[in-house]
């Protein structure tokens, strides 16, 4: 039976969020198509109508799992407008985020993964990240330029380094000691 268009597309955009999740949690490498193709709820055969290779899913997957991460972001700063960068402090510093694999921050998840990608893969991760130091730019202080200081980086390379050695131990108290120990620094550079 032959699928619609709309139906094609409906299910091209399924696999990219269910391949967005599923390489968050297992690496590029540690998923096959099958398996992918099963989480999405069709065929191995599927694939090789909607996407050109693995890498060009992945390419899709990361800008979708980088629009998902900052969209979290708008979210939290939606709730706490006053503040906007502690409530991404308080989102992307926490326990809860720790523990979503699946769900959690991209870069985190695949950062190294990423970097041994093509470079579609890292663009799609670039991307992100410029949008990350776009939305924390201001809130610490930096002029609105279209290239942000140190300062920024600075922050978001100690977040996400905080989570991935978070992530990496098995001691809670360990982990939640990387999370909060970010937290307070990145709030005393601020200060700064």
């Amino acid at each position: 039976m032959r699928v619609s268009r709309v139906q094609a597309e409906q299910n091209r955009q399924t696999v990219i969020d269910v391949a967005s999740r599923l390489f968050r949690e297992h690496g590029f490498d540690g998923i096959g198509l099958k398996d992918l193709m099963k989480g999405a709820g069709l065929t191995q055969g599927a694939f090789y109508k909607q996407f050109e290779s693995k890498e060009d899913l992945a390419a899709q997957a990361s800008s979708r799992a980088m629009e998902h991460a900052t969209s979290r972001w708008s979210g939290a700063i939606a709730a706490k407008p006053e503040d906007p960068l502690g409530a991404v402090i308080d989102l992307y510093l926490s326990t809860g985020h720790r523990e979503e694999k699946m769900d959690g921050c991209p870069v985190v998840a695949l950062g190294s993964d990423a970097a041994r990608q093509g470079s579609d893969v890292k663009a799609s991760f670039e991307s992100g990240i410029r949008e990350y130091l776009k939305m924390l730019g201001p809130w610490v202080g930096e002029a609105g330029g279209a290239q942000p200081s140190g300062k920024a980086k600075a922050i978001l390379s100690m977040m996400v380094g905080a989570v991935v050695l978070s992530r990496a131990v098995n001691d809670p108290d360990l982990a939640k000691a990387f999370l909060d120990a970010a937290t307070d620094q990145v709030r005393k550079a601020v200060a700064a």
